[in-house]
């Protein structure tokens, strides 16, 4: 068994001074290098601290190009339709930049187990509304602010319905979801959508027409709803819209190989001076000479040498050697 010991004065004295020293260290306040403190702002618009969202932008690419099938049938134009960078902001901060009377319809989207928000310029809906009906301009009604008449309501419903399959189909790639209607309000202050300090991915979208002014609809979508899918909205890797390029490129192709154009064979050519074309009478001949092969020419192009021959009780020729085209001299 060990034996126990007492401590000597001097290691006491050792032991007091090292507990001082500990206590006057504590005292001591910590020095920051407050060069290396970068502020941040939540309520920023900056995407940085959650990825660049590069799948997102993609869909909101598709989304443009899906609406405009749904704006033509009332337009009877082609209208220009374009995204703008997502934006994270508070849905406080997106409710007072917004004008209280609008068309806003919440949709949900059962597979990510929330909700999100389509909110479309009153302006828009008259504009809409005028030129489905027959107008000849493309221009907003005077209406009184607050209320859309029940034939805007109608063309609200048409045009919910269109959109709502449109962005079914730009986020089917990404994510298969179903945007379905729960409710529509006029006024944005009464939405019952997320707690006003709820951040909110903001996705805006400009539609152009021509000799009028820009409208825009924006589609909210809460942080929340978001965040299970954050990876792949943050993937660059998109082998479905690299894809639907490839299909697209392959129908265009197609499209042109499918023109027909104009097909002449050019037997053969003289020359005769004005004079005798002057004097020259029904009847009169012009000797000629057949050459070995005629010429093919393609809308005008001369394409192909070819020999005259007969194809069962038709003329017909075969074609002996392509003739280079004016830029395929010039490349070469």
């Amino acid at each position: 068994m060990v034996g126990s010991r007492k401590l000597s004065n001097d290691e006491v004295e050792a032991l007091l001074g090292g507990l001082d020293a500990a206590g006057k260290q504590e005292d001591t306040p910590a020095v920051f290098d407050t060069t290396a403190v970068r502020e941040f702002d939540f309520g920023s618009e900056d995407l940085s601290l959650l990825g660049d969202y590069y799948a997102l932008r993609m869909v909101n690419e598709k989304i443009c190009r899906f609406t405009r099938s749904v704006f033509l049938p009332m337009l009877r134009i082609m209208p220009r339709i374009s995204s703008f960078p997502p934006e994270v902001k508070s849905f406080d901060e997106y409710v007072e930049s917004c004008d209280n009377f609008v068309s806003v319809t919440t949709n949900r989207l059962d597979e990510l187990r929330g909700n999100s928000l389509l909110v479309v310029q009153s302006s828009f809906i008259s504009i809409l509304t005028n030129s489905y009906y027959g107008g000849s301009k493309i221009k907003a009604l005077h209406q009184a602010k607050g209320e859309f008449t029940a034939t805007e309501q109608r063309i609200i419903q048409i045009i919910t319905d269109g959109m709502n399959r449109a962005m079914e189909n730009a986020w089917k790639d990404l994510f298969v979801t179903s945007f379905e209607p729960l409710s529509r309000e006029e006024n944005i202050q009464f939405v019952s959508f997320v707690d006003g300090a709820d951040t909110v991915i903001v996705c805006s979208f400009m539609v152009q027409m021509p000799d009028a002014e820009p409208a825009s609809f924006d589609v909210l979508y809460p942080l929340q709803t978001l965040k299970p899918i954050s990876s792949q909205l943050r993937s660059r890797v998109q082998n479905e819209f690299a894809q639907d390029d490839r299909t697209w490129k392959e129908k265009l192709e197609q499209a042109v190989l499918s023109i027909n154009l104009p097909l002449s064979a050019e037997l053969t050519s003289s020359k005769a001076n004005l004079g005798r074309l002057l004097k020259s009478t029904v009847g009169d001949e012009f000797p000629i000479s057949m050459p070995e092969n005629i010429t093919i020419k393609v809308s005008g192009e001369p394409v192909y040498k070819a020999e005259i021959g007969k194809m069962g009780a038709n003329a017909a020729v075969s074609m002996t050697k392509r003739i280079s085209l004016k830029k395929d001299k010039e490349n070469g």
